[in-house]
């Protein structure tokens, strides 16, 4: 995979930073952090899904990349199923988890957690309709006085989602799997959900009466976090996330991890 570089990522690289330091005293420095607990959205293939043969676990890309990560740094790191993605990040607030394997940045997050500077995919997050319904978009107006539907604590990016809370009648849901029978079914006008993941929940259903809109809503970078509240947080570990996803990155590996992690 080519090197990834946000279109905003200058104009955030400092709030990046800040967010390190705004990050809390930790009240347990004295535990010996001999290994790191990821997880992340268990509904989100080709980038992570529920393992086949361990529920307690996640597969995909970005499973992977914590493998390749966790030789970088010299520690080991577990994939974990946490949940639901509202509650993984829930479990992130608390310290149950020290890392986010793939999220997107907003102000919200950088609260409790710090992003790994540089971003390690480029995702589209598309509108989904109905093929015997479907309306013409081509910019968020478009969307303006339908009835949408998407997943629950999902972000889109900062101004889609501001743009969203105020012009935009969205109901949320609990799963990608509800959310796309219920298009299926004529319960919503449009979905609004990641192209690469929307498309294999498609195919995994055997929906076929939708389809994506060839305009995105939004193109936003994925991220790897550090977790304010995890015990194995300090300015070193973060420093040498940062040095050891920027290596991965320029060495191009990630582009094989997702290919081979499309089935």
């Amino acid at each position: 995979m080519t090197r990834l570089r946000s279109p905003c990522f200058a104009r955030s690289a400092w709030l990046l930073a800040a967010s390190l330091l705004a990050a809390p005293a930790l009240a347990q420095t004295h535990r010996a952090c001999t290994q790191l607990i990821a997880s992340g959205n268990p509904e989100y293939p080709p980038f992570l899904w529920v393992g086949h043969d361990d529920e307690r676990t996640l597969q995909g890309a970005n499973a992977e990349l914590m493998q390749l990560l966790s030789r970088e740094i010299g520690i080991p790191i577990v994939m974990r199923n946490a949940g639901p993605w509202a509650r993984v990040q829930e479990a992130a607030k608390a310290g149950r988890i020290d890392l986010i394997a793939g999220a997107f940045y907003t102000l919200p997050r950088r609260l409790y957690m710090s992003y790994i500077q540089t971003p390690f995919y480029q995702t589209r997050s598309a509108v989904w309709t109905r093929e015997n319904k479907a309306l013409s978009y081509t910019k968020w107006a478009d969307l303006v006085g339908r009835n949408g539907i998407t997943v629950v604590n999902n972000s889109f990016g900062e101004e889609f989602d501001r743009f969203a809370e105020q012009r935009l009648t969205m109901q949320t849901v609990g799963s990608v799997e509800n959310a796309m029978r219920m298009l299926s079914m004529g319960r919503a006008d449009y979905l609004i959900y990641e192209e690469a993941p929307g498309q294999a929940y498609a195919n995994k259903l055997g929906i076929r009466n939708i389809r994506v809109a060839s305009t995105p809503v939004s193109r936003e970078p994925l991220y790897l976090t550090l977790t304010h509240q995890s015990p194995c947080f300090s300015p070193q570990l973060y420093d040498k996330l940062n040095k050891a996803m920027k290596k991965l990155v320029d060495r191009a590996l990630l582009h094989k991890s997702v290919l081979t992690s499309v089935r």
